[in-house]
């Protein structure tokens, strides 16, 4: 028998620990440890008004007028709003000392605003996202910049979608 520092953890019960962990990571969970819990999350299905995911989303953090930095590229005619392509790139430092954490894109109208989140680290390179997002209606489209300091930045535009793309 071993004497000395007796932690009461056994190889098994770290190694099962260290596997749920890697499952709800793979999962695309959040795993806390220590550390201040993350936001919370929309219920699946549930409409979200604007406020209230932007209050869930960034807390009460004041956003920056952003149109010096981000460039916002999406039509501003959507004739198929189920297919409405989108580019952000931020002019900002990609440095371990400061970079742009996140990229939301956010469209005020649609029944779940907040359509996508990118997540960035300096070994990014650049600041910039793709994607093809969906609108029901005309609406504004916001694009949240989240910098390594917690600063928000954004940016908006309104797109007028012809034909809407959330079945609705």
């Amino acid at each position: 028998m071993r004497q000395g520092h007796d932690t009461g953890l056994t190889r098994r019960a770290a190694l099962g620990a260290l596997g749920t962990v890697g499952v709800a990571v793979s999962l695309g969970g959040v795993v806390t440890l220590g550390g201040a819990a993350p936001a919370a999350a929309q219920a699946l299905g549930q409409n979200e008004p604007l406020e209230a995911a932007l209050k869930r989303v960034f807390g009460g953090r004041p956003m920056k007028d952003g149109s010096g930095m981000i460039k916002l590229d999406i039509p501003l005619i959507a004739e198929n709003g189920a297919v409405v392509p989108v580019g952000v790139e931020v002019n900002a430092p990609m440095t371990p000392q400061s970079y742009v954490k996140h990229i939301y894109i956010v469209a005020d109208k649609n029944r779940i605003p907040i359509v996508t989140r990118v997540a960035l680290t300096p070994a990014s390179g650049q600041a910039y996202m793709g994607a093809n997002i969906r609108l029901g209606e005309t609406t504004d489209v916001r694009a949240i910049v989240e910098q390594s300091d917690g600063t928000l930045l954004a940016l908006t535009r309104e797109v007028k979608v012809t034909v809407g793309g959330c079945g609705g």
